[in-house]
């Protein structure tokens, strides 16, 4: 069982007037070493994305464009809602947690870094069995 909690993660944040500039980098910023990205957009309005956890892949998310909510679940019945609008901020969230994302705003752009490579056998896709064995 995981004992580390998600946590929003400040990024920095350079103010230029020419725009400005954020960044995350491995060990400063997240706490893994990165060995996937990947995006999440168009998203239709009253559509989750989600709904599973891992049993090793840790994540970190961030909402490079419009908001989404992150609903992450623990094993003994409790939630959390996490809410991502700003691209300076992002949600980490460790394995063995249950996480979906839901409330996309139009045209949001969920950028998701992962620690592992894509691995079918890591996903929990059923609930019952989150919650009984892991």
């Amino acid at each position: 069982m995981s004992n580390q909690k998600p946590q929003i993660i400040h990024l920095p944040k350079f103010l230029d007037l020419r725009g400005n500039l954020s960044f995350f980098e491995t060990d400063n910023q997240i706490p893994f070493p990165i060995k996937r990205t990947y995006l999440i957009y168009d998203v239709p309005g009253g559509e989750t994305r989600g709904g599973h956890a891992f049993k090793e892949q840790k994540e970190f998310i961030v909402a490079l464009s419009g908001s989404f909510d992150v609903e992450v679940s623990y094993q003994n019945g409790d939630k959390e809602v996490f809410s991502l609008n700003r691209s300076y901020f992002g949600l980490y969230i460790p394995n063995l947690l249950w996480r979906q994302m839901q409330n996309f705003s139009t045209n949001s752009v969920c950028l998701v870094a992962s620690s592992t490579l894509f691995q079918p056998e890591d996903y929990i896709r059923d609930f019952s069995e989150f919650t009984l064995n892991f």
